[in-house]
This record gives C-alpha cells, sequence and structure tokens, in this order.
C-alpha cells in the first residue's frame, strides 16, 4: 500500500514540470502568426519528449500545404515559428 502512494505521488510531481512546460508553449503560441498556429496545433498533439521535432513539423507542415491550409510562401518561416514554441514543451 506505501509502495503504491509513494508511486502515484511521484507520478504527480513529475507531471507538474510537463503541465508549466505545455502552458508556456501554448503562451507561446499564441503570439503566432495563423498559418504558425495551424501548424502548432496539428502538431502539438503528436509531439512527445524525445521525438525529432524537425521531422514531426516538417511532415505535418507537408501535409497542411498539400491540403491548402498553410500556402507554401509562407511554410518555412511558420514552421520554424511553430517549432520555437513546440521546443518549449520539453
Amino acid at each position: 500500500m506505501k509502495i503504491r502512494l509513494a508511486a502515484f505521488t511521484a507520478c504527480l510531481l513529475l507531471a507538474g514540470p510537463a503541465l508549466a512546460d505545455q502552458a508556456a508553449a501554448d503562451k507561446c503560441a499564441a503570439s503566432l502568426s495563423p498559418a504558425a498556429r495551424t501548424i502548432y496545433a496539428a502538431t502539438a498533439p503528436a509531439y512527445t519528449a524525445g521525438a525529432d521535432l524537425k521531422a514531426l513539423v516538417t511532415d505535418k507542415t507537408r501535409a497542411l500545404v498539400k491540403a491548402g491550409t498553410v500556402s507554401m510562401g509562407e511554410a518555412r518561416d511558420a514552421a520554424r515559428a511553430a517549432g520555437a514554441c513546440l521546443k518549449l514543451m520539453n
């Protein structure tokens, strides 16, 4: 019983910084351009610690450009801006 309680408490303590990082990333994303916010919104749910952020943002951005959601002209700068906010999640 004590071991389970200790494990549960440890999980709660470890989740605190993750929530703070998510909040910082979301705050950063609020100041992005509409295209960058779209890329951020498409990428954030799939991003986990240790994932290849550049590859993930590239794939999501490419898909958004193909779908016509983000223009090719603004894609690179928007992806970089979204990536900068996503880095805060780590």
